[in-house]
């Protein structure tokens, strides 16, 4: 059976990390496009660091932008207050000065949503 983009994205926006594991075991590319044209890493619950862990331990590109808003998978963990994640997306490469579709840097979003941890560790950068 062939399984694609759509399935692996919505395990990943589930947080089904075994069917995500088990997709990704089957060939499924970890930076398919769903039909709204985002990734697993980009739907996935930020709150899921095993999750972003698996996905960015198979390729996952941590810089892919939102085709909508220009926000990558750090903004989103910026935005959620996720510092977890957000430390491991930096450590698989995001880019911490990346600008979304307004110009905001992750640092920014998390200023605007008041979590201080995550600026506090972003202005490290």
């Amino acid at each position: 059976m062939m399984y694609d983009a759509e399935e692996l994205t919505k395990a990943a926006a589930t947080g089904n990390t075994v069917r995500v594991q088990f997709l990704l075991s089957e060939g499924v590319n970890v930076n398919s496009f769903n039909r709204f044209g985002r990734t697993p890493i980009q739907v996935m619950m930020m709150g899921n660091t095993p999750l972003a862990h698996l996905l960015l331990e198979h390729g996952a590109d941590p810089n892919l932008p939102d085709p909508g808003t220009g926000s990558t998978p750090l903004h989103d963990a910026a935005r959620t207050g996720f510092l977890d994640t957000l430390k491991l997306l930096i450590h698989f490469s995001a880019d911490p000065k990346a600008t979304d579709n307004n110009n905001l840097r992750p640092v920014d979003v998390a200023e605007q949503t008041g979590n201080l941890d995550v600026v506090e560790f972003l202005n490290r950068f």
